[in-house]
């Protein structure tokens, strides 16, 4: 397989399942600030020029940080990524859902992608202001629906993977974690895959007591 990312991006999310599950895989760096998420190679794999994207053994390039994270957990139950019971396993879709659909999108896009929202620089810092209330409404929603359990929802997910990514912008940004949010934080960094790949993915291991 081949792993289309860009360090420290949502697709660090993907980077961790896919070293939880032990697979061989290429990496391909794609560099976000020289625009090659949309360039002709690129495009040629991912039409709609986002990461990550996962090309499988037959060729086929699977895209959205959802179906990527979905399909490997389906396609390796051993590693069960995915709870058993039906009710447990809708806990995690609906989880992911928020994380990337509302968290990542609507609040987090706005801080790091300002001007995707409006062309004029004087509603900058509104645009701003507004992903910041998203994303720490979103950590407060979230840290209510976790419990004191070891992870997201029972055993280790793929909705922890999701979960540890904006965690870790938030980290980044020096915003401030909910308990809940801030203890799972903690435990995900504890496991040595995870460490491995900030490690890989160039960054300083933060402190998982801190």
């Amino acid at each position: 397989m081949k792993f289309y990312m860009a360090p420290g991006s949502c697709s660090t999310g993907i980077h961790i399942l896919l070293e939880e599950l032990d697979l061989v895989f290429e990496v391909h760096i794609v560099n976000l600030p020289a625009n090659e998420h949309k360039g002709r190679d690129y495009l040629a794999i991912n039409p709609k020029s986002t990461i990550p994207t996962l090309v499988r053994g037959d060729g086929s390039a699977l895209t959205e940080f959802p179906a990527i994270a979905w399909w490997l957990a389906r396609h390796y139950p051993r590693a069960r990524l995915l709870p058993e019971s039906v009710e447990a396993e809708a806990r995690v879709l609906e989880l992911l859902s928020y994380i990337v659909g509302t968290v990542h999108m609507q609040g987090f896009a706005r801080i790091f992608a300002t001007s995707n929202f409006t062309n004029n620089p004087a509603e900058h810092d509104a645009v701003r202001a507004k992903g910041e209330e998203i994303v720490s409404q979103g950590f407060l929603i979230i840290n209510d629906a976790l419990t004191d359990g070891a992870y997201a929802v029972g055993e280790f997910s793929i909705a922890d993977a999701a979960l540890f990514y904006i965690e870790f912008w938030a980290d980044k940004l020096n915003m401030e974690l909910p308990p809940r949010c801030r203890l799972h934080y903690q435990r995900m960094l504890s496991r040595p895959v995870v460490r491995r790949v900030l490690l890989e993915e160039g960054y300083r291991l933060p402190d998982p007591a801190r």
